[in-house]
């Protein structure tokens, strides 16, 4: 079935660095659509931080815009996240995201989460 494997969130002091990485398997890298992150913290809704298409098309979070970067590897089926600069805003679980193309349905596919938390 169809994984995805996120790794190396954790602590981090405000104005620090983390990069998030996530890898999927189980699925034909061509039929992915799009990969990317969203987060969710505690009380809050999840939401959009970065979203990579097949088609080059990148779009971000408006509170992540400068400080966060996508970058996708379409042949290993790995999608990562460079945060600079964070802040304790940024603190929440973060989910790898996919959606396929199954030619007679598109699914979602989520990993489990990696927790980022940033102190002030």
């Amino acid at each position: 079935q169809v994984q995805l494997v996120e790794s190396g969130g954790g602590l981090v002091q405000a104005g620090g660095s983390l990069r998030l990485s996530c890898a999927a398997s189980g699925v034909i890298s061509s039929s992915i659509l799009s990969m990317g992150w969203y987060r969710q913290a505690p009380g809050n809704e999840r939401e959009l931080v970065a979203v990579r298409t097949s088609s080059g098309r990148t779009s971000y979070g408006d509170s992540v815009k400068g400080r966060l970067t996508i970058s996708r590897d379409v042949a290993k089926n790995t999608v990562s996240l460079q945060m600079n600069g964070l802040k304790p805003e940024d603190t929440a679980v973060y989910y790898c995201y996919e959606n396929v193309d199954y030619n007679v349905e598109y699914l979602e596919h989520w990993g489990q989460g990696t927790a980022v938390t940033v102190s002030s």
